[in-house]
């Protein structure tokens, strides 16, 4: 999934960035009002987490904004105001869900995850081909009974291409819903996952290679 941090505090903006990026989300960072705009217009967001009190554009003009243009990106509003008004507030802008400072992280983590099903069309709780289970909720993958040792960004791979059902997705795709603005779209990072996925997947194998379009299970 594809996550938009707009945080003006750095230090909380990079620290939760990248404990997302670690539950294997694909996370941008904005620092402000105008380059959250920015991102937006540019990429579509699963979820955008949004302080609400962001500089040059005020984050409930990006909330208005968002909830215009991009309707299908959820709204996690942020804010250090904790009164009922607050959240009333918040909440009648649009905004999906609302989360006061300080909060705890595995709390944020599971608002965002909630949002993102909310989404994307619903997705089976256990992805399943043949031999092959994924647990997306439980983050767990088993081919014939045996636990993969995943990493984050092999999973979330694993889980869009069984979500494809068989459709070919593309590098392209791929960069966009499990890495970040920070990949370079003209590196071997996707081959390279998709190399070492092969290898923990093991025989029969499971990754088609599709000629100039992509890969495909």
């Amino acid at each position: 999934m594809r996550i938009l941090v707009a945080e003006d505090h750095r230090r909380l903006a990079d620290t939760v960035a990248e404990g997302l990026r670690r539950e294997g989300m694909a996370v941008d960072v904005a620092y402000d009002g105008a380059d959250a705009l920015t991102h937006v217009a540019l990429l579509r967001y699963d979820v955008v987490v949004l302080d609400r009190d962001l500089p040059r554009v005020h984050g409930d003009d990006v909330c208005r904004t968002l909830i215009a243009q991009h309707p299908e990106t959820r709204v996690l509003m942020l804010t250090a105001a904790s009164t009922i008004r607050d959240r009333i507030e918040g909440l009648g802008l649009g905004a999906d869900d609302y989360l006061t400072k300080p909060f705890d992280f595995d709390e944020l983590v599971a608002r965002v995850r909630a949002l993102a099903r909310r989404a994307t069309p619903a997705l089976p709780p256990t992805l399943v081909h043949g031999d092959l289970q994924l647990d997306s909720a439980r983050r767990v993958a088993v081919r014939g009974h045996v636990p993969l040792a995943l990493t984050p960004k092999e999973f979330a791979v694993l889980e869009c291409l069984l979500a494809a059902e068989g459709r070919v997705v593309s590098a392209e795709e791929l960069l966009q819903r499990v890495w970040d603005e920070a990949a370079n779209p003209f590196t071997t990072t996707v081959k390279t996952t998709i190399g070492r996925l092969r290898g923990k997947l093991g025989d029969p194998p499971l990754i088609e290679t599709v000629r100039e379009a992509g890969y495909r299970i």
